[in-house]
């Protein structure tokens, strides 16, 4: 019993230390481990349907809500919203919009719509540095709330494929990008 407060009391006495603190928080080496630690937890979870749609809920929550917000402002009709995980064949969807008016005019933002979802993880980054008090428990779940924001801002194999399906309104798009190059 005396060994086990002696490892707590040590534990706590390194935790507690602000050097220490400044050392995790300060290291990339320990960010980068610990993101690729959340990412192995989180798929090691996947053999199972229930987990696989409790760990994924509010980052597919997020991508799947900017699929929806931006087809319904471009006029590309959601109907069908979902963020439950489906088993299809070796791999889980962890969730779709379906849409009903794809033009050349939406399609291509409407599929890459969670891309904007790096600005709310820039703006993360800059709230939680100027606002929380960093410590050991407050970074980790910094480090959670970043892994999720910006692993689901990547669009997916089908959000590709939806987006250059109409080489008009990528051509479109494109011209909008070096217009906007040019005059800046």
């Amino acid at each position: 019993m005396d060994f086990l407060l002696l490892v707590v009391h040590k534990a706590q006495t390194f935790l507690s230390n602000p050097e220490n603190l400044q050392t995790f928080v300060g290291n990339r080496f320990f960010m980068i481990l610990l993101v690729i630690v959340l990412l192995k937890a989180k798929y090691a979870v996947y053999s199972n349907i229930y987990m696989c749609a409790l760990v994924n809920i509010v980052g597919t929550f997020l991508h799947e809500m900017s699929h929806f917000i931006v087809g319904l402002i471009l006029n590309a009709h959601p109907t069908g919203f979902t963020i439950f995980p489906q088993k299809r064949g070796d791999v889980y969807v962890t969730g779709s919009v379906c849409f009903k008016n794809i033009k050349f005019y939406n399609a291509l933002p409407s599929a890459l719509a969670p891309i904007m979802l790096l600005f709310l993880g820039y703006y993360l980054n800059k709230w939680f540095f100027a606002n929380i008090e960093v410590t050991y428990v407050t970074y980790i779940l910094y480090i959670l709330l970043q892994t999720i924001i910006i692993e689901n801002a990547m669009p997916s194999s089908t959000d590709f494929k939806v987006a250059f399906s109409y080489p008009l309104g990528v051509l479109f798009y494109a011209s909008i990008a070096v217009a906007a190059i040019i005059v800046m």
